[in-house]
């Protein structure tokens, strides 16, 4: 008699997948350096020589962590903001909503956090933090306010440095959270401090601020 098939098995293409979800946790708990890739293989229920097939070493794992799990979350943003019709005040509204959703429902503060503290020794890091995630989601902003500045909604000035400033207070409550947070320190709300920061810089930029 032919042993029953089980009900339910993992097909090969699911892998991938299931380890990056794991690595993105670990390396956000654990950081680059300490992260051990035989518990990101536990944690995506492989053996670490399964792991291997997909991935030959920490550096391409993270990449692919970049790439397939943080980037085009990112990359679903700037789309809407390049999609954007209306006002800029409304764009940066917007942004601040999906943005801080995203940061304080996701591992992406805790990544951020580690690609900061070990850029220096791991330098590969920030490589692909920034070319796939920082210069996509800068240019993209920058290139809004150039839009606007185009119609006369916001002062003249650096773009580029005008994207910095928006997303700057975010990022900093993102690494405050990772930060001091486990040691008692009360978190910021991060959709708060998106709206009120987005209500405070939209003083300095608009041609006209809205009262």
């Amino acid at each position: 008699m032919l042993a029953e098939a089980p009900k339910f098995r993992r097909r090969k293409a699911d892998r991938p997948g299931e380890i990056i979800a794991a690595a993105l946790h670990v390396f956000a708990e654990k950081g680059f350096a300490a992260a051990r890739l035989d518990e990101i293989a536990g944690r995506a229920g492989v053996s670490k020589g399964s792991l291997y097939l997909y991935f030959a070493t920490k550096e391409a794992l993270f990449r692919a962590v970049v790439e397939q799990a943080i980037a085009p979350e990112v990359r679903a943003i700037g789309g809407l903001l390049a999609a954007h019709p209306g006002p800029f005040p409304d764009l940066l509204a917007l942004l601040a909503e999906r943005l801080s959703t995203l940061v304080d429902r996701s591992p992406l503060g805790g990544v951020a956090k580690m690609v900061i503290s070990e850029a220096r020794n791991f330098p590969e890091l920030a490589r692909v933090w920034h070319d796939e995630l920082v210069a996509h989601a800068l240019g993209g902003l920058a290139q809004a306010i150039t839009t606007a500045q185009a119609r006369g909604e916001v002062r003249d000035g650096d773009p580029r440095a005008y994207a910095l400033q928006i997303v700057a207070p975010l990022l900093i409550g993102a690494i405050w959270r990772e930060t001091f947070v486990p040691v008692g320190v009360p978190a910021f709300d991060l959709s708060g401090l998106a709206r009120q920061h987005v209500r405070t810089v939209l003083g300095g930029m608009l041609v006209e601020p809205r009262k």
